[in-house]
This record gives structure tokens, C-alpha cells and sequence, in this order.
């Protein structure tokens, strides 16, 4: 399903990658975030994907154009991961609104790891 705007001109349809590649690069750019994360189901442990992956560690739910968005990420050791999951939040779904003009109703936090940072 994908998330359908109209305008004057006609309609518009934004894939769920594009939403899910927009939600995680927001992501990326918030303090404490490490990265995206995957978990794999055969050993059931939590993996940092590359930038290039950004969306495999995102799952966009869309109902009624309103979008519920899930992130799997890695923190940094150390941080407030209340606050830092609050700002995250704020910041993905400002820009998943402002890039896409859709309503974003939810987004879910899975932090899956802890990585030490050099």
C-alpha cells in the first residue's frame, strides 16, 4: 500500500521505501543513534546496517494516509535512551511530514543494541 496525496494537478503516490529510506536517514542524524538496525532470525541478533540499508531497519505501516512507522535501531553507550528516543521521534516524524505531506500518527522505537563508540 502506498501513501496517495491529490493536488490540483492530479494524484500522487509515495512508495513505502521512499517513506521507510526518509525515516531512517532522519534517524541517522539524531544524536546517539549508531544506526539502523536488522535482526537476523536465524541467530536472532541485532545487526548495524549500512547507510545504504536504511530502510531494512524500518517498517511503514500505512492506514488512511496516516502513516505508523516502526524503527529498529542501535544507541550509543552511554546516552539518556529516553531522551534520546524522544528527540528521535520529534525528528522522524517532522521529517517524514515535511518531505512526504503525509500525516505521521506513530512512531515506534525497538532499540535493539548498545555499541561503544570510539
Amino acid at each position: 500500500m502506498n501513501g496517495t496525496f491529490v493536488t490540483g494537478l492530479g494524484e500522487v503516490l509515495v512508495d513505502n521505501d521512499v517513506i521507510a529510506k526518509c525515516a531512517g536517514a532522519a534517524a541517522c542524524e539524531c544524536f546517539g543513534i549508531v544506526g539502523m538496525s536488522s535482526i537476523s532470525v536465524r541467530d536472532g541478533l541485532a545487526k548495524l546496517l549500512k547507510m545504504e540499508n536504511l530502510s531494512n531497519g524500518v517498517n511503514v505501516t500505512i492506514d488512511n494516509n496516516q502513516l505508523y512507522i516502526d524503527l529498529h535501531i542501535i544507541v550509543s553507550y552511554g546516552v539518556n535512551i529516553p531522551s534520546v528516543c524522544e528527540n528521535l521521534i520529534e525528528n522522524v516524524k517532522y521529517k517524514v511530514e515535511d518531505t512526504t505531506g503525509l500525516e505521521v500518527r506513530n512512531v515506534n522505537i525497538y532499540v535493539e543494541g548498545v555499541r561503544v563508540i570510539d
